[in-house]
């Protein structure tokens, strides 16, 4: 019975003597150490054979069935007989149980895995397995340093930031003002490979993607090839930086393109909103009740909800701001889709001349403001033409970025967030991320 009873226990390195249960249910497991190599002294490695005394210890266990169970370990102190030995007496230790350990590993162990396997809150799995905080979290801690290695070489790398915080004030001790602080996160990601989300750092700044890529090695910084990003003139500046990605061409992202196109539609609607009627849009207004068919592709308004659209939007609006506004963001769409056609260089040219041409014919401030974008970022702009890389995948692991900081109610420590992040934002830990949250 002693033996299976240890069999079943399972924990290695003891032996079961015999388990006993209190009045109030919890079973008492009373266990001797069975590896001889716990007599080892632990500076000098000497086996003892002077026994000292006995003591016992209860450090906690993984959870068995409904009720509590105790673990009593009995085990030896002995006494160490070697001459060069500074050490007097020591008592017995496992793997599984070292000295002065009040938690077992493999209680350890499942604890870590509860919290970045399956993406709960520390304090959530803290309370399930009856042990604090700093407990909890530390095994995490070991947990996440066993499987997050260094980043290794990409050829393409998607950069874009998360909002780390809600913003808040803060006094300047140089100004005595008051002012306004906006935490953000930059993340780093794989978009060649596996790896997922590389890294983070605190900020959203020029200086924040040059510390970053700094402190890669010379080779991670050579094996970049494309870096793709939104239209952000700080992460460009530091991309462009002389001798920092030698090898790497800057590519914007289509999707954001799209949007500064709606935004572009947004902004004129608004405007001849007010023009019109002196106030802001009602439902009862034409083009506020088309709004979102002003923002939806060509192709997914049905025949008959375009035509209501365009008739309703061109009797209301005579100058017909609302529709060229529409109009040049089909353009860029379409400019934007002639990656499905390779990429031709002949048709891009045309097309690109194409919007271009609307946007400055038709004198619309907004537009005239999309095209200088647009220009601006040409070069940018033609490279996601022939090449297709998108930072889809970065904004993936943006929204992973926000569960995790949802199941954990914030992060005060940046250490501790930059740690639990990047352990869901890789492409091994994501299933498990997304099925949890």
């Amino acid at each position: 019975m002693t033996d299976g009873t240890t069999l079943l226990f399972g924990l290695p390195g003891v032996q079961v003597e015999r388990v006993e249960r209190l009045a109030d249910g919890t079973r008492v497991v009373c266990a001797i150490t069975a590896e001889e190599t716990a007599a080892a002294c632990p500076s000098c490695g000497v086996l003892s054979s002077s026994r000292k005394g006995r003591t016992a210890t209860s450090p906690k266990d993984i959870p068995y069935g409904e009720g509590r169970i105790v673990l009593q370990w009995n085990k030896t102190r002995w006494r160490c007989r070697e001459d060069y030995c500074e050490r007097g007496s020591f008592t017995e230790a496992i793997p599984q149980v070292p000295a002065r350990a009040r938690t077992t590993r493999r209680l350890r162990t499942q604890i870590g895995a509860a919290i970045g396997d399956a993406a709960r809150s520390v304090t959530e799995v803290a309370a399930t397995h009856a042990v604090s905080w700093p407990t909890a979290h530390r095994a995490f801690a070991d947990h996440a340093q066993e499987l997050l290695t260094e980043p290794a070489p990409t050829a393409v790398l998607g950069i874009d930031e998360t909002r780390r915080a809600r913003p808040r004030w803060e006094c300047c001790a140089a100004t005595g003002r008051w002012v306004r602080v906006d935490p953000w996160d930059t993340g780093f990601v794989d978009l060649a490979g596996d790896q997922g989300l590389l890294g983070q750092r605190e900020g959203r700044t020029t200086a924040t993607v040059i510390d970053w890529l700094t402190e890669r090695t010379p080779e991670f910084r050579a094996g970049i090839e494309f870096v793709a990003i939104d239209p952000a003139a700080v992460y460009a500046a530091a991309i462009r930086t002389p001798g920092l990605l030698p090898n790497a061409t800057l590519v914007v992202d289509h999707f954001h393109l799209v949007k500064l196109g709606n935004d572009a539609v947004t902004k004129v609607r608004r405007r001849v909103t007010w023009d019109l009627r002196d106030r802001r849009g009602r439902k009862l207004d034409p083009e506020w009740a088309n709004r979102r068919r002003l923002l939806r592709a060509r192709e997914r308004l049905s025949e008959k909800s375009f035509a209501k659209m365009w008739n309703a939007i061109t009797a209301e609006d005579h100058s017909a701001q609302i529709l060229s506004a529409w109009i040049a963001k089909e353009e860029l769409r379409t400019l934007l889709s002639t990656v499905r056609a390779g990429g031709d260089p002949h048709l891009t040219r045309h097309r690109l001349h194409r919007f271009l041409a609307w946007c400055i014919n038709s004198e619309i401030p907004e537009l005239l403001t999309l095209a200088a974008t647009v220009d601006t970022w040409w070069p940018e702009i033609n490279a996601f033409v022939t090449t297709g890389i998108t930072n889809a995948r970065t904004e993936g692991y943006n929204r992973l970025v926000k569960q995790v900081k949802r199941v954990g109610c914030g992060f005060r420590n940046p250490d501790n967030s930059a740690r639990r992040i990047r352990f869901h934002c890789t492409r091994k830990q994501r299933a498990a991320t997304q099925t949890s949250c």
